[in-house]
């Protein structure tokens, strides 16, 4: 039997939105998210983090930067009981992109790059598999990959039409929501 994953958007996800985080200081964890990634945990998912950086490309923070963050968030995950599996970033941008980073690459969300590698690396299950992101642009890539569920973290500025399985107001509610409907 082929593993079910969660995969998670970053920025606006796991941690507050704010404009291109790349330090500790100014990393703020969402409500809930916690408590959302044991649950899935407990039931199995492994847990993947899938997020564009396109903060790289732009040359606003460089690509150890990142890691660096990366690391830290990590470690604090660790901290409560949680093992990410991977995390899988995008640093390049179409437009804003600088040098090298100045390209529509395969792996930047809407295309599913990045979760297809984590399919391929993993062998996972993406029919069985849920994805969550702040951003249409998530769920598009989410559904182009083939995954189960698509959840949309959506605040009262977003549109109405979407075509995520289901919305929340914040990640807390995900676990609930996706457990109580698979009941």
């Amino acid at each position: 039997m082929r593993p079910k994953a969660l995969l998670l958007d970053r920025d606006g996800v796991i941690n507050i939105e704010k404009s291109y985080v790349h330090k500790v200081e100014d990393f703020e964890f969402s409500k809930g998210i916690f408590e959302t990634l044991l649950r899935f945990q407990h039931e199995g998912f492994l847990l993947f983090i899938v997020t564009n950086q396109a903060g790289i490309g732009r040359g606003y923070y460089t690509e150890d930067d990142f890691l660096a963050l990366t690391a830290w968030m990590t470690e604090q995950f660790e901290a409560h009981g949680i093992q990410i599996a991977k995390v899988y970033f995008c640093p390049y941008h179409p437009v804003h992109g600088i040098g090298e980073y100045k390209q529509d690459a395969y792996c930047r969300k809407p295309n599913p790059g990045m979760i297809l590698q984590a399919k391929r690396e993993y062998q996972l299950d993406l029919a069985s598999s849920v994805i969550i992101g702040d951003k249409e642009s998530d769920i598009e890539a989410g559904l182009r990959a083939g995954v189960g569920t698509t959840i949309l973290i959506r605040n009262c500025k977003a549109s109405s039409s979407t075509a995520a399985t289901f919305t929340v107001k914040h990640v807390g509610e995900a676990a609930e929501r996706f457990f109580e409907t698979c009941k």
